[in-house]
């Protein structure tokens, strides 16, 4: 058992002093205090070396007074001790917290899914004007938010953005051009117009000194966020040519509904979610091997996985609704699914990291903004029209 020793020095070079007032002395004496201890200390007790039965102590003037304390074994360390579990009670709790708001976003990110996911089909069934107008909308805020990431804080470091009213005039633009390509069935006279006015405004602007970086970041973001989605507009549109050997219900459009593009924009959709979907458990469960710096959570593993996953739902679907293509073309069908796919996301990434964020926006909840959702499809639209078109489908 270890002792704990507090020595209290009470020294009075006048006269000695006691505890209690003498009635037969007239100088003043002095009372001893001893020192309050710490509530650590509560059970400390006074030992004397000689026992009394009168409450009464004296001493010499040189005498010192030593309290004697014994502590139990087990308050020692109390500081210690309780440092450690206040800090293991603070990362059980910070461990806690992240877990429960990884399945508050684990569920927003189901509950949007799910909400997207139909609305999606919907829209891609009933096609025409509904589908064209969709992708409209899906273009023009996915083409605000490329202009906000270049105008970002982490881009224009190192260049000059365009003015932001030419950014909007940019995204109005975009938004025109699937309208444009199911109108008039092609969208190059519209593009080389919109072209060359954005770059007419740029170099005619008045108080400022016109950049190259205005007119590159200006050119892509229509390329990227214009013309390439109106490649699904021509897919499901523009392919009408009707699937021989399925009935589809009278209700929905009848058998001339079923089209050739309505097929192929399904499989390829799917092959898209499939492919996202397998590469993220399989790079969860497997994964090692990091894809690309771009992105440093991509692994090899789960690129297997995606490719594997987007090839099997894309034979699957070929087979249920009647794909007119032999087993080689489907699987190279869907080889393209899933490289347009990467692509997409992986040029997506570039811009984000460019920008120092982590999302584009922040309009669907769990998921980001629309060019986070979108940008798996932006390539693959123009990669599975070609396909089907050079395949004479």
């Amino acid at each position: 058992m270890a002792p704990f020793v507090e020595v209290c020095r009470y020294y009075k070079p006048a006269a000695p002093f006691s505890l209690c007032t003498c009635p037969c002395r007239s100088t003043p004496t002095n009372s001893l205090i001893l020192p309050q201890l710490s509530k650590k200390y509560s059970n400390l007790r006074l030992l004397a070396s000689k026992p009394s039965s009168h409450p009464r102590f004296s001493f010499n003037r040189s005498r010192v007074i030593t309290a004697v304390a014994r502590v139990e074994p087990e308050h020692l360390g109390d500081d210690g001790s309780s440092k450690e579990e206040d800090e293991i009670v603070k990362e059980d709790s910070s461990l806690d917290q992240q877990k429960e708001k990884s399945r508050s976003q684990f569920k927003k990110r189901v509950v949007s899914g799910l909400g997207i996911g139909l609305s999606v089909g919907g829209v891609v069934l009933a096609g025409g004007w509904v589908f064209t107008l969709a992708v409209a909308a899906a273009v023009l805020l996915s083409a605000r938010e490329y202009f906000e990431l270049v105008r970002s804080k982490g881009i224009a470091q190192g260049m000059t953005p365009p003015p932001r009213y030419l950014s909007r005039v940019c995204s109005v633009i975009c938004a025109l051009m699937p309208i444009l390509t199911l109108y008039f069935g092609h969208i190059d006279i519209a593009v080389t117009s919109s072209a060359f006015v954005v770059a007419m405004a740029l170099l005619l602007q008045r108080g400022r000194n016109p950049r190259f970086s205005q007119l590159s970041s200006t050119m892509f973001g229509l390329f990227y966020c214009g013309y390439l989605p109106c490649f699904w507009v021509k897919l499901r549109c523009g392919l009408t040519a009707p699937v021989l050997g399925r009935s589809w219900p009278l209700l929905l459009g009848g058998q001339g509904h079923w089209t050739v593009g309505l097929v192929a924009i399904l499989v390829s959709f799917c092959g898209i979610i499939a492919s996202d979907t397998f590469a993220f458990l399989g790079g969860k469960a497997f994964g090692k091997t990091p894809l690309i710096s771009i992105s440093p959570k991509k692994t090899w593993e789960g690129a297997v996985a995606g490719l594997v996953g987007c090839i099997t739902i894309t034979v699957l679907l070929s087979k249920s609704l009647l794909w007119p293509q032999p087993l080689v073309s489907t699987i190279a069908f869907g080889v393209l699914n899933f490289l347009g796919s990467v692509f997409g996301d992986l040029t997506e990434s570039m811009i984000k990291r460019d920008a120092g964020v982590k999302d584009s926006g922040s309009l669907i909840p769990g998921h980001g903004g629309i060019l986070d959702r979108v940008d798996s499809y932006v390539f693959t639209g123009a990669l599975a029209y070609s396909f089907v078109r050079l395949h004479g489908v």
